[in-house]
């Protein structure tokens, strides 16, 4: 009784010769099994099986997401000059709004006795200001239509649009059909204006949320 009492003390304090990793066929993810094998001075050998579970927290999981490979979209070589072109035109909008608002506000309050400085320059910066909208009207418009298959933006270049185009709407009624009654009538005159400045409005809400939203 003593003797393997003692051969079973002398084999655990002993330096292992061996150890063999296994995994456990039946739960290959879930244990070790170790099993090691000590040797004993009468030949007597003691096997000494344990099992390692390991936590939940530390078993490897299958990456079964799966992943979307983004997907490229070309579009014309143009697209890039016609969107600077774009831009720099709609940066001359500002101080062209700033002379028409002055230039119309002498018109409005002296109408026929304002300084010819304000008349003639009213007529050029509408001028101006048809040309610089044609112009972002094509450009944003072609642009619009080659980056039709691009998802990224797509809501913010099509509100952006409705704006300007709104705001197209309503210079050009300003321009064609109101500017010649307001030379005799105070109230086609304040229609003018209301329209004028309404337009702008539009057209800086437009161009303001093409800067400040980002995709």
């Amino acid at each position: 009784m003593t003797a393997p009492v003692l051969a079973l003390l002398i084999a655990l304090s002993a330096p292992a010769d061996t150890t063999r990793l296994a995994l456990d066929s039946a739960s290959a993810r879930d244990s070790i099994e170790v099993r090691a094998i000590q040797p004993h001075e009468d030949g007597l050998q003691v096997a000494l099986p344990s099992r390692l579970t390991l936590p939940t927290s530390l078993e490897l999981q299958s990456d079964t997401t799966p992943r979307r490979r983004r997907k490229s979209v070309q579009v014309s070589e143009w697209y890039e000059r016609r969107l600077r072109l774009h831009r720099y035109f709609a940066y001359t909008t500002v101080p062209l709004y700033a002379f028409q608002a002055i230039a119309g506000n002498q018109l409005y309050q002296k109408s026929n006795q304002a300084p010819e400085w304000a008349k003639t320059g009213h007529r050029v910066g509408a001028t101006a200001l048809a040309t610089v909208f044609g112009v972002n009207t094509v450009t944003g418009l072609w642009n619009l239509w080659d980056s039709r298959s691009v998802p990224q933006g797509r809501t913010r270049r099509t509100i952006h649009t409705v704006l300007m185009l709104a705001s197209d709407a309503g210079f050009a009624y300003a321009g064609i059909k109101l500017s010649n009654e307001a030379e005799n009538s105070a109230e086609k005159r304040k229609q003018h204006r209301n329209l004028a400045y309404a337009s702008m409005g539009v057209a800086i809400t437009g161009s303001g949320m093409m800067l400040l939203w980002r995709d």
